[in-house]
């Protein structure tokens, strides 16, 4: 199922749910009710509520995010110098050129198919890309060069296989899911309390209060899913992509 679709169905029924129940909540209430005696310490409480719990929105939001760009940013920087190592290696004879360039290659292909797809539905990498990687440093490091001009370019490549090694593991940090259980329970918890809080202000059955207790159930809904997509940061709609390895490998990562 797409990921719009579980944001509308979402929404759909936070609408639905709070629609309901002012409608239900509405017919029990007394003719001669009068919604002006809600005491102004009930309104101030409420909204000091709904404004703690949009500063914990705002930072979860923003911690997913960083998350997010963090791992999108080991991708980049992983797929940057596995190219430096596709062209550094230029200078090294045909033989050895060839050996390293298709180990580098076997391992995009690897990273960016079923590595790709254990990090969306696992949230982790997989031992085959680890041995992949390890292919290539021993290709690089067991070479000896035989010029100068050979050397030159030798610890260059060892420590752009270090720079890949490195982003690989910043990769699998960030992998799997980003926000503890405890701020998620806190997360849904705030958000019942909060949107239970707007029926204390004894809401009637007028559109204008209707369509805005809609509108506010739906805005809680949806930043509750985008914190959701970007949790993961290589597993849900809002993810990392793959483009760096595409633009630098466009002969093996499509």
């Amino acid at each position: 199922m797409s990921h719009w679709v579980v944001l509308s169905i979402a929404m759909a029924a936070a609408c639905a749910v709070v629609l309901t129940i002012v409608v239900i909540n509405q017919r029990r209430v007394a003719e001669d009710d009068d919604p002006t005696e809600t005491p102004d310490v009930l309104e101030y409480m409420t909204m000091m509520i709904g404004v703690v719990y949009a500063i914990v929105l705002g930072l979860a939001i923003a911690g997913v995010w960083e998350g997010r760009s963090s791992a999108q940013e080991s991708v980049r920087q992983e797929a940057q110098a596995l190219h430096e190592v596709d062209v550094r290696v230029e200078v090294w004879p045909a033989a050895v050129r060839e050996r390293v360039r298709s180990d580098v290659r076997a391992y995009v292909r690897q990273v960016t198919g079923p590595e790709w797809r254990s990090m969306a539905e696992r949230g982790e990498l997989t031992e085959e890309g680890g041995a992949l990687l390890a292919q290539v440093r021993r290709s690089v490091t067991d070479y000896e060069p035989a010029t100068d001009h050979e050397g030159e370019a030798y610890q260059p490549l060892v420590d752009q296989v270090a720079a890949v090694d490195d982003a690989r593991g910043s990769r699998a940090d960030n992998a799997g899911s980003t926000m503890p259980g405890v701020v998620w329970f806190g997360l849904i918890i705030g958000a019942l309390v909060t949107v239970g809080l707007i029926f204390t202000l004894q809401i009637r059955r007028t559109f204008r209060e209707l369509l805005l207790a809609g509108l506010f159930s739906a805005l809680i809904a949806f930043l509750l899913f985008l914190i959701w997509a970007l949790d993961a940061p290589f597993g849900m709609g809002i993810s990392a992509t793959r483009e760096p390895f595409e633009l630098l490998f466009p002969d093996v990562a499509r």
